[in-house]
C-alpha cells in the first residue's frame, strides 16, 4: 500500500480542507442548534465536486477515486458532521448504486443530475421492523403490466426531506426471502411517496431524516434497479462502500474533538500551568492521535482495496467498526479534558459527543460489522 498522496488527491485534500475551514466550520454551530439542513453548503459542495467524486466525468461526477473521496469526507466532517454525512448518502448510497447496477438510461436520466449536484438523493432500506435485518423487508412491490404497485413504509432515511430521489428497496416475493428484494429508483415526486415529519434526533442535527410513507406507489419497470429479486445484492454491495464514507466522517468527527482539546488544553491553566503540561491529559492526547491514525489507515486501505476492483467487505467493516468507535472515544475524552465547559453548548465538544453516537448505528452497527468481518475471516 502507498501512503504518499498523488498530486490530484492533495489537491482534493487542501480544496476540501480549506472549504471546510472557511465556509462549513463557522456554521457548524447554528446549524445544529437550528437542526437546520445547510442547503448553501450542498450548493457550493455540488460547485467544488465533492458530490459525485468518484463518479466519471461523462456521468456528472468528478471522475477522482475512492482515496480521494474518504480525504474529502474526512475534512468536511471535521467541521460538520450533518454536512459530511449529507455529502456522504449522496455520493456512496446513491451514485455509487447507480454507477453499478443502473442501465445508460438511468445513468443519463438520475446519476447525471445527481453526481453534479444538481439533485439530491436518498436511500430507503430500513424500516420499523427492518434495521440490521434487512432482509425482514415489509414494503412490497407487485408486478402490474409494465409497472409496480409498491407499499409500505421506510424508517430513518437520511436526505429524505429535502431529497429528489431515492434508491428504494422492496420485497418484491416474500417467499425467497432475501432473493426475492427487488430494488428501485423513485423519484420523491411520484403520486403516493409522503415524507414523514423530520426526526428529532441526538446529533446530526443538520442532516434531515425522516420516515417515507409509500401509498400504491405506481412506478414503470424501467425505474427497476437492477434485476429482479436482485436487490439484496445492490443493498450490501452498497453498504459495503458507505461503510468507508462513515468511517471517513467518523474520522472528522474525531479530528475535531482531539483539535479543539488540544487547543483548549494548552490555553486552559490549573496549578499554575497549563493543563497540556499535566501527564494525564497527556496520556488522554497520545491515545486519541494513535487510534486516529490507526482508524485512517485502515480507512484508506479500505479505499485502495475499492479503488483496484478487490473484495473489500471485511476491509469496509473493520475500518467502519474501528474509526466509529474512535470517535466515541475520542469525543469523550475531549469532553472530559474540558471539564464543565465540555458539558455546555458554549463549547464544541458536545456537538462531537452527541454526533459520534450515529457512526457506531447507521450503515450497520458495531455489532452487524463484527459479523461482517467474523463471517469473511471464517469462511470454509
Amino acid at each position: 500500500m502507498d501512503l504518499e498522496l498523488t498530486e490530484e488527491q492533495r489537491l482534493v485534500q487542501e480544496t476540501a480542507r480549506s472549504f471546510a475551514r472557511e465556509e462549513v466550520l463557522p456554521k457548524a454551530p447554528s446549524i445544529d442548534r437550528e437542526h437546520r439542513f445547510p442547503k448553501e453548503l450542498v450548493a457550493r459542495m455540488a460547485e467544488l465536486g465533492l458530490m459525485g467524486v468518484a463518479v466519471p466525468t461523462e456521468w456528472g461526477g468528478s471522475g477522482l477515486d475512492t482515496i480521494s473521496y474518504v480525504l474529502a469526507m474526512e475534512e468536511v466532517s471535521r467541521a460538520c458532521a450533518s454536512t459530511g454525512v449529507i455529502m456522504s448518502v449522496n455520493n456512496s448510497l446513491v451514485c455509487d448504486p447507480l454507477m453499478k447496477f443502473g442501465t445508460d438510461e438511468q445513468k443519463r436520466e438520475f446519476l447525471v443530475p445527481l453526481a453534479a449536484g444538481k439533485k439530491l438523493g436518498c436511500f430507503a432500506l430500513s424500516e420499523p421492523d427492518a434495521g440490521s435485518d434487512a432482509a425482514a423487508q415489509k414494503t412490497v412491490s407487485r408486478r402490474d403490466g409494465d409497472h409496480w404497485i409498491i407499499n409500505g413504509v421506510k424508517n430513518w432515511i437520511t436526505n429524505g426531506p429535502v431529497a429528489d430521489v431515492c434508491i428504494l428497496f422492496t420485497m418484491s416475493d416474500r417467499q425467497k426471502g432475501a432473493k426475492g428484494i427487488t430494488a428501485f429508483i423513485l423519484p420523491m415526486d411520484t403520486a403516493g411517496v409522503k415524507c414523514g415529519p423530520p426526526d428529532k434526533k441526538l446529533g446530526i442535527r443538520g442532516s434531515q431524516s425522516c420516515q417515507i410513507f409509500l401509498d400504491d406507489v405506481k412506478l414503470p419497470d424501467r425505474l427497476r434497479l437492477g434485476e429482479v429479486g436482485g436487490g439484496f445484492k445492490v443493498a450490501m454491495s452498497t453498504l459495503d462502500g458507505g461503510r468507508i464514507g462513515i468511517a471517513a466522517q467518523a474520522l472528522g468527527i474525531a479530528r475535531a474533538a482531539l483539535e479543539d482539546a488540544m487547543a483548549y488544553a494548552l490555553e486552559r491553566k490549573t496549578f499554575g500551568q497549563a493543563i497540556a503540561k499535566h501527564q494525564a491529559i497527556q496520556f488522554k492526547i497520545s491515545d486519541m492521535a494513535t487510534e486516529i491514525d490507526a482508524a485512517r489507515l485502515l480507512t484508506l486501505r479500505a479505499a485502495t482495496m475499492k479503488d483496484e476492483g478487490a473484495r473489500f467487505s471485511a476491509e469496509a467493516a473493520m475500518a467502519k467498526v474501528f474509526a466509529s468507535e474512535v470517535a466515541n472515544r475520542a469525543a469523550k475524552e475531549a469532553v472530559q479534558i474540558f471539564g464543565g465547559n465540555g458539558y455546555v453548548e458554549d463549547f464544541p465538544v458536545e456537538r462531537h459527543f452527541r454526533d459520534a453516537k450515529i457512526t457506531e448505528i447507521y450503515e450497520g452497527t458495531s455489532e452487524i460489522q463484527r459479523l461482517v468481518i467474523a463471517n469473511n475471516l471464517l469462511k470454509d
